[in-house]
């Protein structure tokens, strides 16, 4: 029964990694798609939708990826070198998705919109 279970769960996640890899793929062609479309022509906002595009599909992608990787360690005999490529593996794909949420969006996911959006200087008056 274990043996079998353990097949499934890794044949769901391969299953698991080639969704994530697919949502990269469609996500740059949609964007591609997108930037074509576009009724402006290639402008720096066509370049920034694309960019922007692009970027999520990758973000979604890695975290499906992150989740396969987790499936495909916990049906594997679980050795300190399983454990080890997990958490570097987890730990690169983590760093990228951050440093590709910065980049899209200009912020730290703990910072709050508004300490981005709200630039006021110390001079400058609120008006209600």
């Amino acid at each position: 029964m274990i043996p079998t279970l353990a097949h499934y769960i890794d044949l769901i996640a391969k299953i698991v990694e080639v969704i994530g890899v697919l949502i990269m793929f469609v996500g740059l062609f949609f964007a591609f798609y997108r930037g074509i479309r576009s009724s402006s022509g290639f402008s720096h906002d066509t370049y920034v939708e694309i960019r922007q595009t692009v970027g999520k599909s990758i973000l979604l992608g890695l975290e499906v990826l992150i989740t396969a990787d987790i499936m495909a360690t916990v049906v594997t005999e679980p050795t300190l070198r399983s454990i080890l490529v997990l958490g570097f593996i987890v730990l690169i794909r983590t760093f990228l998705s951050l440093s590709l949420q910065v980049e899209l969006e200009g912020r730290f996911p703990w910072q709050s919109k508004q300490s981005t959006t709200k630039k006021s200087s110390p001079n400058s008056v609120e008006k209600n």
